[in-house]
């Protein structure tokens, strides 16, 4: 019997996302950012007006809870936006809402303040950067490293500007094209699928209320940052930092640069860039998923570039949970809503955006295969010993070849091994049809037969897919 990997898409259904999609009433978005410019403390504070969100409201009218509904849970984004004195019956509140539609509740990214007010469990899951820029100048004057890099930068010719509301709110405004394109280069090159909830690119929305800034080199754009503010803390958070791969080095500092200087000037006192998540003191589980994940996103270096920048303070962020709760359901629904409701399709689309992790899965799934195929038990599946042997060689030469081009990527190794595969895809189907078949003795036979012709066919068209769209070069 001939050999092969089986790798059949897994169907997608998709009514949670259709839940998570519907948009709030323009009305109640309103309210949303009445309420932030008075209670907005949270870091992420502003991103909750970003599209798909839902809002609860507290009777009082004086609160208010973001969050989205994954069909299991409400996911909140961060802590109540509320007066601090009554976060605590805010959140009793908001827990009873969700029980009585069946939900489950957690608070994904909330600060110390909310664990200090509230009765919840927490778990660290990151932390993040906060500066005063009163002292940045200070900064930059002990940072030999920093000088260097923003040096550089204005060497090579980048320019920063202060970008007006009017320029981004104005699709056809040739700096809102401009930012248009570079966002799209960059989402181009990122390794996963989009996400939702609090990582969603809505670099324009309420651009009024928000401070932008373009990089700009021979007169093109080529860096981006949003900074959205954090209202109750007269603060910025630096949001979307954008960064062309071909614009010089130093260019993101030259950004951020501009931004601290900026809000120095209109008398800010708090700036944040964010989480860097799974850093600091995170839990056992979390650390085996940041050396996992690597391949998917860089924790390590997106920690290590906002400590370069040498932050004043390193804040814990945590996911917060009711006690009632366990703590395996709080991180599947924090997941599960990142994932905007589907972890097949998010897995699905991240691994058709990867042509390195199309290769590593054919690669690692040809060793199990290829150690059942050698085994004796399956030497009658074969005209001949002799058959069975080569197939062996051959899927031992291929997973030699796969990893090597895990290694190095050549397009031309990738092209050669996908025809390779579409060789084997033709004689295993002659074989079945010739050996095989006329022999199938049951309903077991007859599903080797098939897994055995559907795989290499499916690994064809996967690598095939890898050779039309290679990994980016780093």
């Amino acid at each position: 019997m001939a050999r092969g990997l089986l790798l059949v898409p897994a169907s997608l259904t998709l009514p949670d996302l259709r839940a998570m999609a519907e948009p709030s009433p323009p009305s109640d978005v309103t309210r949303v950012l009445q309420l932030l410019k008075q209670y907005g403390w949270n870091a992420t504070s502003f991103q909750v007006l970003e599209p798909g969100f839902r809002y609860w409201f507290d009777a009082e009218g004086d609160a208010c809870v973001a969050y989205v509904d994954t069909g299991g849970a409400w996911v909140a984004a961060g802590a109540p936006i509320a007066p601090p004195e009554r976060l605590a019956e805010v959140v009793s509140s908001f827990e009873a809402a969700a029980q009585a539609e069946g939900r489950r509740v957690c608070f994904f990214a909330t600060e110390q303040r909310f664990a200090s007010a509230v009765p919840v469990e927490v778990m660290p899951i990151g932390e993040q950067p906060m500066w005063d820029p009163l002292r940045w100048e200070e900064t930059v004057r002990s940072s030999r490293s920093l000088r260097e890099q923003l040096r550089r930068a204005r060497a090579r010719g980048v320019t920063v500007r202060r970008v007006s509301p009017e320029e981004l709110g104005h699709p056809e405004h040739p700096t809102r094209r401009a930012v248009d394109r570079l966002l799209a280069r960059w989402l181009a090159s990122r390794r996963m699928a989009p996400m939702g909830f609090l990582v969603q690119m809505s670099p324009y929305a309420f651009a009024e209320e928000r401070r932008a800034f373009v990089g700009e080199l021979n007169g093109e754009v080529v860096c981006f940052l949003s900074a959205a503010p954090v209202f109750a803390r007269e603060g910025w958070l630096l949001q979307h930092i954008i960064r062309d791969p071909r614009a010089p080095n130093g260019s993101t500092e030259l950004m951020v640069d501009a931004a601290m200087r900026a809000a120095v000037e209109e008398g800010r006192r708090y700036v944040t860039l964010g989480l860097a998540p799974l850093s600091g003191e995170v839990g056992p589980w979390l650390r085996a998923a940041r050396a996992w994940g690597a391949a998917l996103f860089d924790f390590e270096g997106l920690r290590a570039f906002k400590a370069k920048l040498r932050p004043h303070a390193w804040d814990p962020i945590h996911l917060a949970w009711p006690p009632s709760s366990g703590s395996l359901w709080p991180v599947f629904d924090a997941l599960r809503a990142f994932a905007r409701g589907s972890f097949v399709r998010f897995g699905f689309v991240t691994l058709m955006r990867r042509a390195d992790l199309l290769v590593r899965l054919l690669a690692i799934l040809l060793i199990p295969w290829t150690l059942l195929l050698a085994l004796p038990i399956n030497t009658r599946r074969f005209p001949s010993p002799g058959v069975q042997w080569a197939w062996v060689i051959f899927d031992v030469g291929l997973t030699g070849a796969l990893f090597g081009l895990l290694y190095r990527w050549r397009s031309w190794l990738a092209g050669l091994l996908g025809g390779v595969i579409a060789m084997d895809a033709c004689l295993t189907a002659w074989q079945a049809m010739a050996y095989n078949a006329p022999r199938a003795q049951g309903v077991l036979d007859w599903a080797i037969i098939a897994a055995a012709v559907l795989a290499p066919s499916t690994a064809a068209c996967l690598l095939a897919w890898a050779w039309r769209h290679p990994p980016p070069v780093h």
